[in-house]
């Protein structure tokens, strides 16, 4: 285990510490927001380096920050500070549109609570994402994935007809079958009962290692975490240790 403290230079995480092996390259990350006593400081001198396929869980106590960073990380908000380059890239020197269409080439999410579009089925759920980025072939991709998760008779169902369960692997057929470079989840075990958060995770594992994806999650579920190349403790918006 590497004990870090505050202010943390992780360059060493990882078989490869090397920045040009790093996909995910952080330095010198923070994030403060304003209220009305001031200024709240959210996330100080993040610093991290994840090489390409490597698995990574970043956990901590409620209120740590952790949501916070695993958001900058997929570029969905925007730091105060420092940098987040994937592959080479830093992504916050790039606009909305510009962050957007790296997204949509390179990534793929995971949420708690699915984020499953309600009128679509989960075929149609599934196809969305590769339709947006004019795959032909859409259908076939999509049907071939939800077959690979268990769910080859449930392709016309509505969400509202799936269990949690079935609903988490609809989302993880939509994340991976664009076959992304990094997944980002959150909490995707976390709204699902102990043996049924047990499949998905194992089914999670499955694909992230088969089609060769970079996973960084953010989870409570110490066992998920247990599982990952990387185990990184944010504590107070800092990285207070990372084990591999």
């Amino acid at each position: 285990m590497q004990d870090t403290g505050a202010g943390i230079d992780s360059a060493a995480i990882g078989s490869a510490a090397a920045a040009p092996e790093a996909l995910i390259m952080v330095e010198h990350l923070g994030k403060a927001v304003q209220d009305s006593s001031g200024t709240l400081q959210i996330l100080q001198d993040i610093n991290l380096r994840i090489a390409a396929r490597q698995t990574a869980a970043i956990v901590g106590a409620s209120g740590s920050g952790k949501s916070t960073l695993l958001s900058i990380l997929a570029g969905l908000d925007v730091p105060s500070s420092g940098t987040v380059r994937l592959d080479g890239q830093d992504i916050f020197a790039l606009d909305e549109d510009q962050r957007a269409a790296l997204r949509a080439s390179k990534t793929g999410f995971v949420f708690q609570n699915f984020q499953l579009l309600g009128s679509l089925t989960a075929l149609e759920n599934v196809m969305l994402p590769l339709e947006l980025a004019g795959q032909r072939d859409a259908r076939r991709l999509a049907t071939e994935m939800l077959q690979r998760v268990g769910l080859g008779q449930r392709l016309q169902h509505y969400p509202k007809l799936l269990s949690g369960g079935e609903q988490q692997r609809v989302a993880l057929a939509r994340a991976f079958v664009v076959r992304p470079q990094v997944l980002f989840a959150d909490e995707p075990t976390g709204s699902l009962d102990f043996a049924t958060g047990e499949a998905v995770m194992a089914l999670m594992l499955a694909l992230n290692q088969e089609l060769g994806t970079t996973l960084i999650m953010v989870t409570h579920d110490r066992e998920l975490a247990a599982r990952c190349d990387l185990r990184v403790r944010i504590e107070a918006g800092r990285v207070a240790s990372i084990e591999a």
